[in-house]
């Protein structure tokens, strides 16, 4: 095994807001976006046979 991808970041970002709508009910949205971590890794790994492991860095 070699080693073909290593970096640091945010991997998705996530956003939740509380909408509440004129006849009472509240919904949540939620929306997730893609970082630049998340497209630099598809590309890195794209075609290869690859084992990933994550670890959460504590901040």
């Amino acid at each position: 095994m070699k080693e073909i991808f290593n970096a640091e970041g945010v991997f998705v970002k996530y956003r939740e807001k509380t909408v509440e709508l004129e006849n009472g009910q509240v919904l949540k949205h939620r929306s997730e976006e893609p970082t630049e971590l998340w497209w630099e890794l598809k590309e890195a790994i794209k075609g290869k046979r690859v084992k990933i492991v994550v670890y959460e860095l504590e901040e």
